[in-house]
């Protein structure tokens, strides 16, 4: 048990917290320029990875916090990058559904090898009930941020 203060404790859980995501967005960085890609691009594929379909491009701009016209822009540029491809939604079609394509699927995978290797290693000194922990507060600080991204946006 620590000897700290709940008060010390949250300070060096935000303020680690802090140096995890510039840490990230400089790996972001760094993944997205070897891969020749912008970061956000880099970022919706990751996400429409994680999706069980494909997306319209205005429910890739909710996924991504940019605007509708930011949004077909980015799809665009995936496109020409040969990573997501437009088709007809079959249930509606004044929609146009994007999905990642496979071409360029082991470039990806890996770029990633290394680095998620590394990342999953980082995972293995802790116990299930601490993992349980992590993801929990990973989640809940995913839904404050993207709380108040919108919240900022709105302003």
């Amino acid at each position: 048990m620590s000897n700290r203060t709940r008060e010390e404790l949250a300070a060096a859980v935000t303020a680690t917290a802090r140096r995890h995501h510039a840490a990230y967005t400089l790996f972001n960085q760094a993944m997205a320029d070897h891969l020749g890609l912008h970061p956000t691009d880099l970022q919706c594929v990751s996400l429409l990875a994680l999706e069980p379909g494909p997306r319209t491009t205005g429910e890739i701009a909710e996924l991504t916090g940019l605007t509708s016209g930011s949004a077909t822009r980015l799809v665009d540029r995936l496109q020409r990058a040969g990573l997501a491809e437009r088709h007809p939604d079959p249930h509606d079609r004044r929609k146009m559904l994007v999905t990642l394509t496979h071409g360029r699927t082991p470039e990806v995978e890996a770029a990633w090898d290394t680095p998620g290797r590394a990342f999953d290693r980082a995972l293995d000194e802790f116990t299930d009930e601490e993992l349980t922990v992590i993801e929990r507060y990973l989640r809940r600080t995913t839904d404050v941020g993207t709380e108040q991204a919108a919240r900022l946006r709105a302003r």
